[in-house]
């Protein structure tokens, strides 16, 4: 059965879906409050970022400022730190954690820490799992001789979660490089790191509803496929 008509999906997927409605509203409130105060520093997130990667040596690293909201990301295969505008030119803690965040990716690509290798090892697979196991779930289900081929779907999808279960210590990494390097480099004084942890832990929240979500739907699809073969 189709999942988006068949009740068991959403018993399935319901606590994951409450888990990242809840993981974002932390990140709009946390974000709505360190955006409202400004660095004592009075750098911006850009400025933030480039300093940053002047310390630990990486001159390979282009910062680049983007017209996406929240869009803030670190682009490993062009080596491009990318910035929306209220991070790249914003002055408040918010800014200068993200903006420090998405340096610790780059530590961490210029460092070729594990998990991240790992990650992207895996992204390819992930991300053809993520378009095409469903059509091979369904394809096996709707056609008895390859009744396999839902196993197939089901392995494909398995690869997204094993991305998405990669990527929380690759995000809680990076997190706990930009608050330390902001604390020890002083543009951020100790009694701003709380807000700043505030921001940063919210967002990670959102890739730890992610990877629920993930393995919720596999179950879900795990389940689909045994029970249909039972049957």
């Amino acid at each position: 059965m189709m999942p988006l008509f068949d009740p068991m999906y959403l018993v399935f997927m319901l606590p994951g879906l409450l888990l990242a409605m809840w993981a974002q509203h932390r990140v709009k409130s946390a974000y709505a409050e360190g955006s409202r105060i400004a660095a004592m520093s009075g750098l911006t997130g850009a400025a933030t970022a480039q300093r940053i990667l002047d310390r630990f040596g990486i001159r390979d690293v282009r910062i680049e400022g983007i017209q996406s909201m929240l869009g803030d990301h670190y682009d490993p295969r062009a080596k491009v730190l990318r910035l929306s505008p209220d991070v790249y030119s914003g002055r408040s803690l918010a800014a200068l954690g993200i903006a420090a965040h998405e340096v610790g990716h780059a530590i961490q690509h210029a460092t070729q820490y594990g998990p991240l290798a790992l990650r992207s090892g895996f992204l390819p697979v992930a991300a053809f799992g993520s378009q095409f196991a469903f059509a091979f779930i369904l394809g096996g289900l709707l056609l008895a001789p390859f009744r396999w081929l839902a196993w197939v779907g089901v392995a494909l999808f398995a690869a997204t979660v094993l991305f998405q279960l990669v990527t929380l210590p690759v995000e809680f990494d990076a997190s706990r490089r930009a608050r330390e390097i902001l604390l020890s480099s002083g543009m951020v004084a100790p009694t701003e790191d709380a807000i700043v942890g505030r921001v940063l832990n919210a967002a990670a929240l959102t890739y730890v509803a992610a990877a629920v979500t993930a393995i919720l739907q596999l179950l879900y699809f795990a389940s689909l496929v045994s029970g249909r073969r039972n049957n």
